[in-house]
């Protein structure tokens, strides 16, 4: 069974910086299209960037030019990192991993900006 981690986050000031790390036990890992969403209290969950397996990457709006993913398939990790944080940022941060009709998800790691 799939296994994602996630770590990295924490609380941080407007206009700050934070990188989160997903640390995926995927036999096949380099097959995945490995992406981050988040969930901000009341919302629902969405997309905030994925890099497929061929390293193409894709942001919403909101992060483009802040928000950087990266992968590591040799050690199979998905990594976000952050900057110019801002308050609409805070959101509960997920790991995910998506091949065809397989799916999985990190527990989750808490990021909050605040001014």
């Amino acid at each position: 069974q799939a296994q994602l981690v996630e770590s990295g986050g924490g609380l941080v000031q407007t206009g700050g910086s934070l990188r989160l790390s997903c640390a995926a036990s995927i036999s096949t890992f380099s097959t995945y299209t490995m992406g981050w969403y988040r969930q901000a209290p009341g919302k629902q969950r969405e997309l905030v960037a994925n890099i497929n397996r061929g390293g193409i990457t894709n942001y919403v709006d909101s992060v483009k030019g802040r928000f950087t993913i990266s992968r590591d398939n040799v050690k199979k990790t998905v990594s976000l990192q952050m900057t110019s944080l801002k308050s609409e940022d805070t959101a509960v941060y997920y790991c995910n991993a998506d091949r065809a009709f397989l799916r999985y998800w990190g527990q989750g790691t808490q990021v909050t900006v605040s001014s």
